[in-house]
């Protein structure tokens, strides 16, 4: 005898929650969901979903619930605002929250419930990763914390939405608030790689490269990201209106670190410069475009204006200032990344496993960020001196930051890269591998 599929409430039909609910539906489930918005209700109900006509409507009578709304405080209002999701649902519900919230939410979300006489509801902290396409496709990573209870109730609605034969829904230990944490620092290196595309690309632009060459040349390298690979396309073809994945997105993300981190009282300086960095992007009304739009801070006109010298000699040399660029930018954000994993005492090792196979990827982590992590880890002052050295890259840096004066581009990652690597010089690291970057953010002992 077949066990009917329970009925699924859900919250919040932007692009992720859009792909996320369909695919339930498409799973065979009967999902009840609310937007603000009018044209997504009317598109889920087109593909079998059913629309509510309010937020209680899609609570009611639903013991399995999904949050997916864009901040804390879109969660805030629709769960405990008149008529809201909390008060509407039965005894007993799970209710998972999806989306990307600062961990210290998770205090002010359960002291809510507690004050509304809803202990009851077991709660999943439950950010997920992978954009709209995986969401589509059920295959999403997705880093999961709660109560023993409430994992064993609702693991299986995670599992229905993420990429379970490839082992990628988290269950990270410690509670709530543990699987926001994982998620902050995976966007720690999100937000520094998806900038560092650009200014690498407005780079190249300002530099007369041909864009298309430089990118192949990317691809094969060890500056290869994820974000690189994903943002690529849209920037060579300026698909940014309004495209895939908002800069208010990445920007909300690299917010949450900073934010986190001031209350920490943790260094993030590459994603610090970065947020900065998104904010003159937002002050000049890319927002609601695609974040690989960002090339334009670097280089103002069309791409396709970029000259192409494809008979300068130079050129060579000058994408493998490119490349230097985009691998010192990417060290020092898995340098910045792996040691707030470390201070926040999360599992290196699902961190790992997470970033290698999700947007936050790079060659150089997979090459350097164990490294790292063991450098935080032992007594040993000096972890390994294998590969480049520290002075090397710093020489290399000092070239390509000389190339961007003399072509008028503002390197804003590269320039906060090229200080930490400095600063690692002045503690005695410099004939030590890049590696020991580490070393900026590891604390002595007393």
């Amino acid at each position: 005898m077949t066990t009917a599929k329970p009925p699924i409430g859900f919250l919040g039909l932007g692009a992720m929650g859009f792909g996320m609910a369909s695919h339930l539906v498409r799973s065979g489930y009967r999902v009840t969901a609310f937007d603000v918005f009018a044209e997504p209700l009317e598109r889920f109900r087109a593909l079998g979903g059913l629309a509510a006509s309010s937020l209680a409507d899609s609570a009611k009578d639903h013991l399995f619930y999904v949050v997916m709304v864009a901040t804390a405080q879109q969660a805030q209002e629709a769960l405990f605002g008149d008529k809201g999701v909390v008060k509407a649902l039965p005894q007993g519900a799970v209710l998972a929250l999806c989306s990307t919230v600062p961990s210290s939410y998770w205090v002010e979300l359960e002291k809510g419930v507690r004050e509304a006489g809803r202990g009851d509801l077991l709660l999943l902290d439950a950010p997920v990763s992978g954009g709209a396409g995986r969401a589509k496709d059920g295959t999403l990573s997705i880093m999961a914390g709660g109560s023993e209870e409430a994992l064993k109730r609702g693991k299986w609605l995670l599992e229905e939405m993420s990429d379970v034969d490839n082992e990628k829904l988290y269950v990270v230990p410690g509670g709530l608030g543990k699987g926001s944490e994982l998620k902050m620092v995976h966007q720690v290196l999100a937000g520094v790689n998806i900038l560092a595309v650009s200014e690498a690309m407005g780079f190249a632009a300002k530099l007369g490269l041909n864009l298309q060459k430089t990118r192949d040349a990317v691809l094969r390298d060890e500056a290869w990201s994820w974000m690189f690979e994903n943002r690529i396309g849209r920037m060579l073809t300026e698909d940014f209106h309004p495209g895939a994945s908002a800069l208010t997105i990445i920007l909300k993300d690299v917010g949450i670190i900073t934010s986190q981190a001031r209350r920490q009282g943790f260094p993030t300086p590459m994603s610090s410069t970065a947020e900065n960095t998104y904010l003159t992007g937002l002050r000049l009304g890319y927002g609601p475009h695609d974040d690989a739009g960002m090339v334009r801070i670097y280089y103002p006109d069309p791409l396709s204006k970029a000259i192409s010298s494809n008979e300068d000699p130079g050129q060579s040399r000058k994408v493998n200032l490119v490349l230097k660029l985009l691998k010192a930018i990417h060290l020092a954000g898995v340098g910045e990344a792996v040691a707030f994993t470390k201070h926040l005492d999360l599992n290196f090792a699902q961190y790992f496993k997470l970033v290698t196979t999700a947007a936050g990827g790079s060659k150089v982590f997979e090459t350097e960020g164990e490294q790292m992590y063991r450098f935080l880890d032992d007594s040993q002052r000096n972890v390994s001196a294998k590969g480049e050295s520290i002075d090397n890259l710093v020489q290399s840096l000092d070239e390509v930051m000389e190339a961007a004066s003399q072509v008028r581009c503002s390197l804003f990652l590269g320039a906060e890269a090229l200080s930490l690597f400095r600063f690692a010089q002045a503690k005695g690291f410099g004939s030590s591998g890049v590696s020991n970057v580490i070393s900026l953010w590891k604390r002595e002992r007393r």
